[in-house]
């Protein structure tokens, strides 16, 4: 029987890939550069209720005891040494086995097709926390690359609903929930939360995840929107 062939157009030189040949995200040093992401994040986990990771600061474990989530970033603006970020979309495939602050996470990587080449290795290079700045915490916290690769990453913002669709392998929605002012969501505000001080309580409408072996379905399961200002170390 055939086996089926990866596209050519999903092949990328090793130059453009960080997978799991390469050393431990642990062992990693950061090398602390300029660069700047203001926009959205959108995520769905498999947490039957609101996240506690967002109270406890990833010291409560999920309610299913690991975490299993994909995420979203919209850059509206942004750069990375120069070379501009702005308009392009990250995705993430994330599985965590327990408390969010205790690390081992396994993270696989879709780069906005759109990138130049130094965006892309700019975009690996923030998201892996060897940039440094507000996400220089992945390096303790990841333990390993699963993959990362260019794909087409389609994130939708329409009123008080997000979606996201990468092909096959990331299909979501996910919709504030309402609060008693139909013009604010439910919201978590003022907090020490690493990926910003407010977010935007959501659920999943429909959600699924489909790649690196994972098959996830986050329907009903919580699910948060933040505005994000992150950047490099000053």
């Amino acid at each position: 029987m055939a086996k089926n062939r990866k596209p050519e157009a999903d092949r990328l030189p090793i130059s453009q890939r960080i997978d799991s040949r390469m050393p431990n995200p642990k062992r990693r040093e950061m090398s602390p550069t300029d660069w700047a992401i203001k926009g959205e994040l959108i995520l769905n986990c498999s947490c039957d209720v609101f996240c506690p990771c967002v109270v406890s600061l990833g010291a409560h474990p999920p309610t299913e005891g690991h975490c299993h989530a994909w995420m979203g970033v919209i850059i509206d603006e942004g750069h990375y040494e120069g070379e501009d970020l702005s308009g392009l979309n990250v995705g993430l495939l994330v599985d965590i086995p327990g408390r969010m602050g205790e690390g081992q996470w396994k993270v696989a990587a879709y780069v906005d097709e759109r990138a130049s080449g130094k965006a892309y290795n700019g975009l690996l290079q923030i998201f892996s926390g060897q940039a440094g700045g507000t996400t220089g915490l992945f390096t303790m916290l990841v333990s390993e690359i699963i993959g990362a690769e260019r794909a087409p990453v389609q994130i939708e913002r329409d009123g008080n609903k997000r979606r996201i669709v990468i092909g096959r392998k990331i299909q979501g929605e996910i919709e504030m929930l309402a609060g008693k002012d139909a013009d604010h969501p439910v919201m978590v505000t003022n907090s020490k939360y690493w990926m910003g001080p407010d977010i935007i309580v959501a659920r999943g409408t429909k959600s699924k995840v489909r790649d690196y072996g994972r098959v996830w379905d986050f329907g009903g399961k919580s699910a948060e929107i933040c505005p994000i200002d992150w950047h490099g170390p000053k």
